[in-house]
């Protein structure tokens, strides 16, 4: 922060502490002045210690009052001193004017009345052009900043989770891992351009508000009244400059675009490799949470099929949190957060069934949406419901074409990667594909409101 901000404060303050004291020097007047006072010391480029205004008139050390004339403008009518200023014609005028000439019965104030408005003006402007620096300074050092340092981490990340995915595979993927690493560069590149014209840009927005800002603290503090009241163009001027600069604003732009590592060569094969080799496990004795069970479900002896019940078979469960109390939802009991796991689930002739994941710390009583599978933001589903096949997440459902109906529906959740795929065993076909920063322990999870669902192994 430059020495002049510190000016413009000190400048605030001594306007409004002075504000009622009056000052005996002005003929006869009885008005209220302002005192303005500012400490040169953090500011090598100013000479004197202290200055001052009183009525208009700049007071200071002897190179200050060398700078600022006090010659005294006559009336070129009347031969009188020029002391007043008439708002109706916008000129300074004399006090036989406002009694006997031109400008009897307009709306005149005295000079140094007028000047400390005008002064109080200037400094109220002063301050929000230093507020605005402040905010472009602070979006230059930390928000640009922030970006820069978000965008390497997750072009770094975007590199491991290619290398990770093309090293399964390297044989056959050769020539992708080159392509993607490319179009992972180019995109950083883009951001890393957007981010320099962003530093660049409101730079050059500082250093014009800067100047406009100094320009007009100079013309606050070396002018006389009649030369700070005649000088209203080039007050407007510096006035329109700072207004044109604007406000900085964080836009998707500078945003690194993750898709860019996105392949559905890679992504295929890589899953490929996966399931046909012995790195993906299912999680050992895979089986469904009893205390999980939702009412309208039954549970085999095994642990492993979910039936769905008719209104005249259900049985009253005791209460118990960890119940799903109003949606047919199940899960199981093993949590997943680290390594590659992939699991199979028969889903038959079901006519309504979601299978997928959710955090643990998903709502499981009551009957809103945040304990509803796929409906919140914390649980990802397939669902058959009918006859259509989605992806359902946080009330949001995306519509998958499929060739052939699955009988059954292959889950593989790489947390390495944050990759969950949902695949049909039989085909190998990806049905879909999620990639996603999950931040929690992940559970399977089901949900069947048409016949039976079971896990296989």
């Amino acid at each position: 922060m430059s020495a002049e901000y510190g000016l413009c404060d000190l400048a605030v303050v001594s306007l409004r502490d002075t504000e009622q004291e009056s000052d005996s020097g002005v003929r006869g007047a009885s008005v209220n002045n302002s005192e303005f006072q500012a400490d040169f010391s953090e500011d090598p480029r100013l000479s004197a210690s202290t200055f001052r205004y009183s009525n208009g008139t700049v007071k200071a050390g002897s190179s200050t009052d060398s700078a600022v004339s006090s010659e005294v403008k006559l009336c070129s009518v009347h031969e009188s001193e020029l002391d007043r200023y008439c708002s109706t014609e916008g000129r300074l005028v004399c006090s036989l004017c406002v009694t006997q000439g031109s400008c009897e019965g307009h709306t005149v104030t005295q000079l140094a009345e007028r000047a400390t408005a005008v002064r109080n003006q200037l400094v109220d402007i002063c301050e929000k052009m230093q507020l605005q620096a402040l905010r472009i300074e602070r979006f230059i050092q930390h928000t640009l900043s922030e970006k820069e340092r978000t965008v390497q981490a997750e072009a770094s990340i975007a590199r491991e989770q290619v290398v990770a995915q093309v090293n399964a595979v390297r044989e056959v993927l050769e020539e992708e891992e080159q392509r993607l690493l490319e179009a992972v560069h180019r995109e950083e590149e883009r951001v890393e351009q957007c981010l320099l014209t962003q530093r660049e840009h409101w730079s050059k927005a500082l250093g014009t508000l800067s100047n406009a800002r100094t320009s007009l603290v100079h013309t606050l503090t070396h002018s006389t009244d009649a030369m700070l009241v005649s000088s209203n163009q080039e007050i407007s001027d510096r006035i329109e400059e700072a207004e044109g600069v604007g406000k900085p604003k964080d836009t998707e732009k500078l945003n690194l675009n993750k898709d860019c590592s996105n392949s559905k060569l890679m992504l295929g094969l890589w899953a490929s490799a996966l399931l046909l080799g012995s790195s993906a496990r299912g999680p050992a004795h895979l089986h469904f949470d009893e205390c999980s069970i939702s009412p309208l479900l039954s549970l085999s002896s095994d642990c492993r099929t979910l039936t769905f019940l008719p209104k005249r078979q259900r049985q009253a469960h005791p209460n118990n949190p960890e119940r799903f109390d109003s949606w047919p939802n199940a899960v199981c009991s093993h949590s997943i957060s680290s390594g590659t796991h992939s699991w199979v689930l028969e889903v038959g002739n079901s006519g309504a069934f979601k299978v997928g994941v959710c955090y643990s710390s998903m709502k499981r009583n009551g009957p809103g949406n945040d304990t509803r599978l796929g409906y919140n933001t914390k649980s990802w589903v397939f669902s058959h419901y009918d006859g259509d096949f989605s992806f359902c997440h946080n009330g949001q459902n995306m519509t998958i074409a499929v060739v052939k109906r699955p009988t059954r529906v292959g889950l593989l959740l790489d947390w390495t990667t944050q990759t969950l795929l949902f695949y049909d065993p039989d085909t190998m076909s990806v049905l879909h594909t999620v990639r996603q920063a999950f931040t929690e322990p992940l559970l399977p999870a089901c949900a069947v409101a048409d016949k039976s669902i079971s896990i296989l192994h």
